[in-house]
């Protein structure tokens, strides 16, 4: 398992993982998200490739009062549970110390509640339940 960051080369296959990962029009969302994060800082597009394949990615970015956010991360369906989302959040909270992020949040929408046991077994902690109507924070977390 080898977590890199997003190159151009990855559109595609990033692409296709987050038409199989999530549902329609999380996939919609995703994808504009996405799109915005690649022309604006595409440092904060992490993946994780298996044998030549992508199986991850977390999209993140930064706000202007330089708080990290993770907007979505998604896995593909064979290689869930396995540390991939692990992987990558960890590998992205580097990457915000290594940008003297010292917050960091977690986007909540109805999309991103199957991912939120991740998160909270990772250390974040926050409105869990009721952030889930419309896109809003759902976790926050301490860099120290």
């Amino acid at each position: 398992m080898q977590v890199r960051s997003f190159q151009l080369s990855d559109v595609t296959h990033v692409t296709d993982l987050l038409r199989v990962a999530l549902s329609e029009e999380c996939y919609e969302d995703t994808r504009r998200a996405f799109a915005r994060q690649l022309s604006f800082d595409s440092e904060l597009i992490m993946v994780v490739e298996e044998e030549d394949s992508i199986v991850g990615v977390l999209i993140g970015t930064i706000d202007r009062q330089n708080l990290g956010c993770i907007y979505r991360v998604a896995v593909h369906p064979d290689h869930r549970r396995r540390g991939v989302g692990k992987n990558l959040v960890k590998a992205m909270e580097q990457r915000f110390k290594q940008r003297n992020v010292s917050k960091i949040m977690v986007a909540g929408d109805e999309h991103n509640q199957a991912a939120m046991p991740l998160y909270e077994a990772m250390g974040y902690a926050g409105r869990m339940l009721e952030a889930f109507q419309k896109l809003s924070i759902a976790a926050v977390h301490s860099l120290s």
